[in-house]
């Protein structure tokens, strides 16, 4: 009997809520409850967010107008009656660079129309608050906006951030109407854009960047982030010897030579050393530098496909594939001084 009334109750309920889902939703004047809201590219709709915060605690800004550099760093208040686009990114982010040629796409497009792009590198790893690193990525990207070197991540705590990339839209007023958060949406991103400079849909979109499915996540060579070490290898700040296990789960990697553990990375110790990945991707990428230029072999299942030089910080494309399927890759690093943050996929 108890079940029975349970039963009859759960039944109310459900018609009570569903009758008020369909009471806001049957006559379209409000759709705000409906899980099939049209998103036509026609109509991207722009929030109000509050007033963007000003940049804070930055340390140092690049590619200044003629006038303000050194001395006279951006501020919101100064943007006033522009549309402005924030970037958070790093360059060592392989999602931050597959989102670049959009952003500069719309900075030479737009910016003759009252649009402003401020790119705010917030680091993830020390080597990226050098500011001749930074400067060497963005001509190697064709930055050519204005770009606040954002060390201490006194502006990424203003915003509340907490992605690379991540985009916010602020209108002629100051406030944030529109975001969005990693890769994709450049369409949408673009007619936001477009609506506030007035421009409506005349204009050619973005074509969407449709990235495949990637089975294996970010990989961290740090002690702060360290997940996907082998099971049968303890990481140490000490010199240590490794040697690879018998077996590699898929998504883990394992050391072999003499290396030492730091919260960022881990760094080769020895005159010679290995790592190998069992991964499932189509890319993959590393983030990594030399204490000196150093010759890294890559092989895939134990064919060797290329040799990487390595030297500067940066991230260095190791395998570009066809098609995402599992695979073994195995670098065989010659020379002391390697260091290894970061492997990512694509």
């Amino acid at each position: 009997m108890k079940k029975t009334y349970l039963y009859i109750l759960i039944v109310a309920i459900f018609l009570v809520v569903g009758g008020f889902y369909l009471d806001r939703t049957k006559d379209g004047s409000d759709t705000s409850l409906s899980l099939f809201k049209n998103d036509s590219m026609d109509d991207v709709k722009l929030e109000n967010y509050g007033v963007a915060p000003e940049f804070t605690g930055i340390a140092n800004w690049l590619n200044l107008p003629a006038g303000q550099a050194g001395s006279d760093p951006l501020t919101m208040q100064q943007l006033r009656g522009k549309v402005v686009l924030i970037d958070f990114w790093t360059y060592s982010c392989i999602n931050c660079i597959r989102t670049l040629p959009y952003v500069t796409g719309w900075y030479e497009k737009y910016k003759d129309k009252g649009f402003v792009v401020v790119g705010v590198h917030t680091p993830e790893f020390a080597f990226e608050k050098d500011t001749s690193n930074v400067q060497t990525a963005l001509k190697r990207h064709g930055i050519n906006y204005p770009v606040a070197q954002d060390n201490d991540y006194g502006t990424w705590q203003a915003y509340s951030n907490r992605y690379w990339p991540a985009h916010y839209l602020i209108d002629q007023s100051g406030k944030i109407v529109y975001t969005h958060f990693g890769e994709g949406k450049y369409q949408e991103t673009e007619q936001a854009i477009q609506q506030l400079i007035g421009l409506g849909d005349e204009n050619e979109m973005a074509e969407e960047n449709i990235q495949k499915v990637v089975e294996t996540p970010e990989i961290y060579f740090g002690l702060k982030r360290l997940e996907l070490l082998s099971k049968n290898q303890k990481p140490s700040e000490a010199n240590q010897q490794y040697n690879f296990p018998s077996e590699l789960p898929l998504n883990n990697f394992a050391l072999e030579g003499q290396w030492s553990f730091n919260d960022e990375g881990v760094k080769l110790v020895g005159t010679s050393g290995k790592i190998r990945l069992n991964f499932y991707s189509k890319d993959v990428h590393i983030v990594a530098k030399g204490d000196s230029e150093i010759n890294v072999k890559v092989l895939i299942d134990g064919k060797l496909i290329k040799t990487t030089k390595i030297q500067d910080s940066s991230l260095y494309t190791l395998v570009e594939g066809t098609d995402s399927k599992q695979r073994i890759l195995e670098l065989q690093i010659e020379g002391a001084g390697f260091e290894a943050f970061t492997f990512t996929f694509g």
